[in-house]
């Protein structure tokens, strides 16, 4: 599909006030985006676990607005009034006019909580943007009735990645790709696929707990770093490294090969710290206790024989991976000896989702 195909011929329904409402969870990329040319076009494939339980859930209200002449739109998180949130909503909805045209003919209310605690580490982008865009596609299937799931769906993907790179992958789950790429045929750089092939039964139900290691905020946003890939020495090299990583994990996936997926799924995070570190300039967002948990993981894991792996997003915190069938030995050791070096012993046990889900009001 192009991004003309996105754009509506004129609706067929007239609406003039309602209410929608979306849950959509966040996602932890397995081989990472790292880099963006214009329109958050990425540089390079991921592939993504859609998680389960940390969600954003968002009602959007809408009336008509007065002057149409611009946007019009109030943000509350947890019920509390945040004018700071404004400016990246309006970038959003000036990307996005083109493709909702609706959008200064009425004036919203942008309702949002989340479901893991606050200035936990965890980026919301991903899923708070999702859920945005998600809210804004039900209104046009009202104004647009014989619309398809299939093309609300990735519209709403599309959508998605111009609030937030990764957000175009929390709209569905459980295995998503974003990119275009010779390993999915369907793969595009404009909005996240659900992956076609084969998976193996130990890749489902995989669980995801997550070490809050540090719930600071991160030194470097995301988006400079990203930036950062512009003229990087190793930058080719890295993209090129994405797009053999997303080709090898394909076998992985099908035969259920464990120990190949730890060591591509680590190999994929370090690089991403390795990619920070050698930027100019360059930064560390790995914390002294990032690397305790790390190393407690590698020793534990050949101690035991237990499948357990970790990933890291561009910040301090651990994402540790393991099949559900080896989950009460790994959930031990990590109350016992990983949780101590988490900030105030905290961390959240998730697992793999299955995208978004529209809300009764």
């Amino acid at each position: 599909m192009t991004e003309q195909q996105f754009i509506p011929q004129p609706y067929d329904n007239q609406i003039s006030e309602g209410q929608v409402s979306w849950e959509s969870p966040s996602n932890i990329a397995l081989v990472k985006y790292w880099g963006k040319k214009k329109h958050q076009i990425p540089e390079n494939p991921s592939i993504s676990f859609t998680l389960n339980h940390c969600k954003t859930t968002t009602v959007l209200s809408y009336a008509k607005n007065e002057d149409p002449s611009a946007f019009n739109f109030e943000v509350y998180l947890d019920g509390e009034h945040k004018p700071d949130f404004q400016p990246k909503i309006k970038t959003f909805f000036e990307r996005v006019e083109i493709y909702l045209p609706f959008l200064k003919q009425f004036q919203f209310k942008i309702e949002t909580s989340n479901s893991f605690p606050h200035s936990s580490g965890i980026a919301s982008s991903a899923s708070g943007m999702s859920a945005l865009a998600l809210c804004l596609m039900s209104l046009e299937k009202e104004l647009q009735p014989e619309m398809t799931t299939a093309f609300f769906n990735k519209k709403a993907s599309f959508l998605s990645r111009l609030g937030s790179g990764s957000a175009c992958r929390s709209v569905e789950g459980d295995i998503i790709v974003w990119g275009e790429n010779t390993t999915v045929e369907a793969s595009s750089d404009l909005f996240g696929v659900k992956y076609p092939h084969a998976v193996h039964d130990n890749f489902k139900n995989y669980q995801d707990t997550i070490l809050l290691v540090d719930k600071g905020e991160k030194q470097v946003s995301s988006t400079v770093g990203h930036n950062l890939m512009h003229g990087h020495p190793f930058a080719t090299q890295r993209f090129a490294q994405a797009h053999d990583n997303l080709a090898n994990l394909k076998p992985i996936l099908a035969s259920g090969n464990l120990d190949d997926f730890i060591s591509l799924i680590e190999s994929e995070a370090l690089t991403l710290h390795a990619m920070m570190m050698t930027s100019m300039p360059y930064f560390i967002l790995m914390k002294p206790n990032t690397l305790e948990v790390i190393n407690k993981i590698w020793a534990f894991r050949k101690d035991t024989g237990l499948h357990i792996g970790f990933t890291l997003d561009a910040g301090a915190n651990v994402h540790v991976l393991y099949p559900k069938a080896e989950a009460n030995a790994i959930l031990d050791f990590i109350k016992n000896e990983l949780a101590s070096h988490c900030q105030n012993g905290q961390y959240i046990c998730d697992e793999i989702g299955f995208g978004a889900k529209a809300l009764t009001i």
